[in-house]
């Protein structure tokens, strides 16, 4: 895709969730501006999302101390050695609270390799099995590893009843075409506005428009055309852009789609806050 000139983030009628960033990497100023811009273009829920031991409690903060956060409680692959039965009962006594919504940022990475790949795996399967019981979704982080991912997938997504999504899927089609048919969703952000991700933007055509989610990963992964700052949710009116490029429809259309996936995905649960329709 074609470089852009930087422009003014458009606004539509549909209100935005975000599904995916971190918003415990940035200071209270910055985070105080960057949530009154992101309500300013519509963004009207966030969820930040977990990674380390580190940042579980973090979560929990913003989650419980705004009334647009919500959060999740997971260890990401990278950090799969740190994994304990300590921070395990974490995960789930924090998991008990109304703004926790799923299980993650779970996982493989062989791409880094930043963990033994034999404890990424085994601390991915224990984390599956703690959102089965807790009977939460969850939020699936992928690279480098399709195959130990369908497996692991194969044998554990029968007993997640509200299942999840694998967030910035970059990966194989035939990975998204098998994680579709095990009835999850796929979640996209800026990569599908990189030059290079003619990859990404060929899973997105094969996604149909009642699976796929929109999210940032900030404070990473900057669309175009503001690809070189440091990312925030106010940049998903530009995902959504592109998203509706590609699957070639209306962006209010994908909007309204996303919107409501993401309320099935992560709102519809009985311990969740009330889901509402979308204001259209």
């Amino acid at each position: 895709m074609s470089k852009q000139k930087r422009r003014d983030i458009p606004q539509f009628k549909t209100p935005i969730i975000e599904t995916h960033c971190h918003l415990d990497y940035l200071d209270q100023a910055h985070l105080d501006s960057i949530l009154e811009k992101s309500r300013h273009v519509g963004i009207e829920r966030i969820i930040t999302i977990a990674v380390s031991a580190g940042n579980l409690q973090r979560v929990m903060k913003l989650a419980t101390s705004c009334a647009d956060i919500w959060g999740t409680q997971g260890i990401h692959p990278h950090e799969a050695e740190s994994y304990s039965a300590e921070i395990d009962t974490t995960i789930r006594k924090n998991a008990m609270h109304a703004k926790i919504l799923a299980v993650g940022e779970i996982g493989l990475d062989y791409y880094y390799d930043h963990a033994d790949r034999a404890a990424q795996r085994s601390v991915f399967e224990q984390q599956l099995q703690t959102a089965a019981e807790l009977d939460l979704p969850v939020v699936i982080h992928t690279r480098e590893a399709d195959d130990d991912m369908r497996d692991i997938l194969k044998s554990h997504s029968a007993c997640l009843a509200r299942k999840g999504v694998i967030h910035s899927f970059t990966s194989s089609l035939a990975l998204a075409e098998f994680c579709l048919a095990e009835g999850f969703v796929l979640g996209f952000n800026g990569i599908t506005t990189f030059n290079s991700a003619d990859n990404v933007r060929k899973v997105v055509a094969a996604t149909p428009l009642d699976r796929l989610l929109l999210e940032t990963d900030a404070p990473y992964l900057t669309p175009v055309p503001y690809r070189g700052k440091p990312n925030a949710p106010y940049y998903l009116p530009f995902v959504a852009e592109t998203l509706a490029a590609i699957k070639e429809v209306d962006v209010e259309d994908l909007l309204q789609q996303a919107y409501r996936n993401s309320l099935e995905v992560f709102f519809s649960g009985a311990k969740g806050p009330q889901a509402i329709k979308p204001q259209h």
